[in-house]
């Protein structure tokens, strides 16, 4: 399926020449709420991309995170996640394989409460370069089933949404695309 008949793509942004999995239903933010995306991204050898967010960074500051980020006004959540990948990695978003469901949380920034939709992604682009936004991440890393540990560092007990995410995309999809 291609995301100009999805729901909640028009066909004209970023996302329009996206293939979306059978199956996969972004929601359609309603007025007033606060929404982000995010992608998890696997390599051939089936790791998952993280980059450490910057000890300055309002929200989770000097914590591992995954490509994301909030949706504008008017913005269909696949053109959202199409921008942040792009801005963030360099990389071009190609396919949305899964859907992994969507989070309800409130930042330490005090903006309150965001939704969030998290997907399971294939990318164009050198994943061995990507062209992070180092004014905000400090590091990247791909992480496998022995890394997951790390994905925790400077987060709260049970504050640990990204490391959950990474560990269901390696468990359900071992190998990458």
């Amino acid at each position: 399926m291609s995301a100009p008949g999805h729901p909640g793509g028009d066909g004209s942004g970023p996302g329009a020449d996206v293939a979306v999995d059978d199956g996969v239903e972004f929601p359609v933010p309603a007025d007033g709420e606060a929404w982000a995306v995010g992608a998890v991204v696997l390599d051939r050898d089936g790791k998952a991309f993280a980059q450490r967010r910057g000890p300055h960074r309002r929200l989770f500051p000097d914590c591992w995170d995954i490509v994301g980020g909030h949706v504008e006004p008017g913005e269909s959540l696949l053109d959202a996640l199409a921008r942040e990948i792009e801005e963030e990695t360099g990389w071009r978003l190609r396919r949305v394989r899964r859907l992994f469901g969507v989070t309800t949380w409130t930042g330490d920034d005090g903006a309150g409460t965001r939704h969030e939709a998290d997907c399971l992604v294939e990318v164009d682009g050198d994943l061995r370069r990507p062209a992070l936004e180092w004014d905000k991440h400090t590091a990247y890393d791909w992480f496998g089933p022995g890394d997951l540990p790390r994905l925790m560092e400077n987060r709260a007990p049970g504050e640990y949404l990204i490391h959950d995410l990474i560990a269901k995309a390696l468990r359900d999809h071992p190998a990458g695309p």
